[in-house]
């Protein structure tokens, strides 16, 4: 509708209803990756958070889903899509008369992806919350920080994890199982329900008996002394995980651990002594000088960057991981695809009128 049909999505049409965090970032990729995405707001609304990176590549109409003539055209928006993205409390698109229902009847192959924290279902399903407390009733954020207390993770977990990443691959399944039935259907995409498949490793260390129900105990929550973020000389960090012990063998002679090191790792009573041990080694030379040791090694070390360092790190640089459009550094589209490259495209400044989105997508 505004952008030049390539990646390998190209030809596919989305319909986006404007919410916060997974849906628009699911909506981006799929623009991302070539499909002509169209984005519904409400009337002079203004983001809860920014969006100049997330609702990049689509362009935007305005509409008064209250306005039963707007609200029709929107109808007809759908009946030319091949999939829609919603992110409202459940009820919300019935309401406005833009239920799968209603639209599933006039389009029968479309897709309707509906993404919620709770899901369409259950006790906890009409109330608010937010990525913390989708995650917390997972097992996900007890699992995550320090000793002493839980710690968010961002919101990469629940929203963009669980989230937004379920919310795309469901889709994408959706609409494959359209193309061979002509039939569309309902995904339920629900932060909880993706975070708990995110936990798998954690439910397989467990159910093998190598999982401690408290943080900082096990192999990846920082309780493994060959598996964390190390403060060196200069007061920067680096992160170390040599899990297997040949790699550990690498780091254990570079940084200068008698051969005890070993022993020790393999018996997490005595984790705490060999992290301490690592820790007054490490903290002895600035982060330079154990990367350039390290870090072009199997010893598996790593600068601990913030977002601006990132954009210059080296490997990245040479991958092109970041891209710059509009001015703003940000995520270059991923993943890659040999034949059919992706692209992504700046936000379209101007607002779409309505009926021109309902007009390019009937002829």
């Amino acid at each position: 509708m505004s952008k030049p049909a390539t990646g390998p999505l190209a030809g596919l049409r989305i319909v986006e209803f404007v919410g916060l965090g997974p849906a628009p970032f699911a909506a981006m990729q799929f623009a991302d990756m070539g499909a002509d995405v169209v984005r519904i707001a409400r009337p002079d609304a203004t983001p809860t958070i920014p969006d100049p990176i997330s609702g990049r590549g689509r362009p935007t109409v305005e509409a008064d889903l209250k306005d039963p003539k707007q609200a029709e055209m929107v109808r007809k928006l759908c009946d030319s899509a091949d999939a829609l993205i919603e992110g409202f409390r459940p009820g919300v698109m019935e309401r406005l008369g833009l239920g799968p229902d209603v639209l599933l009847d006039r389009n029968p192959r479309l897709v309707y992806g509906r993404m919620t924290g709770w899901g369409q279902t259950g006790p906890l399903a009409a109330y608010a919350g937010h990525d913390i407390n989708y995650i917390a009733i997972t097992g996900a954020l007890a699992a995550i920080g320090s000793a002493g207390k839980p710690m968010p993770p961002l919101n990469l977990v629940g929203d963009f994890g669980g989230g937004a990443m379920f919310l795309v691959s469901g889709v994408l399944a959706a609409l494959l199982s359209a193309q061979r039935t002509g039939t569309g259907q309902v995904v339920d995409a629900a932060i909880c329900d993706g975070t708990i498949q995110l936990m798998t490793m954690a439910h397989d260390l467990a159910s093998a008996g190598q999982w401690q129900p408290r943080r900082e105990a096990n192999l990846l929550d920082g309780g493994a002394p060959y598996y964390g973020a190390y403060e060196c000389a200069d007061g920067a960090h680096i992160a170390i995980g040599p899990i297997e012990p040949q790699f550990f063998e690498l780091l254990r002679q570079a940084v200068g651990l008698d051969e005890s090191a070993h022993a020790l790792r393999a018996d997490p009573r005595n984790w705490p002594a060999l992290k301490d041990k690592i820790a007054a080694l490490i903290i002895k030379r600035p982060s330079s000088e154990w990367l350039a040791l390290l870090e072009h090694s199997d010893a598996c070390v790593s600068p601990v960057l913030d977002l601006h360092e990132a954009a210059q790190h080296p490997h990245l640089v040479a991958r092109q991981s970041f891209v710059e459009i509009d001015g703003l550094t940000q995520p270059a589209p991923a993943p890659r695809f040999s034949g059919t490259p992706t692209e992504a495209h700046p936000r379209p400044r101007d607002l779409l009128p309505l009926a021109d989105a309902v007009r390019a997508w009937s002829n």
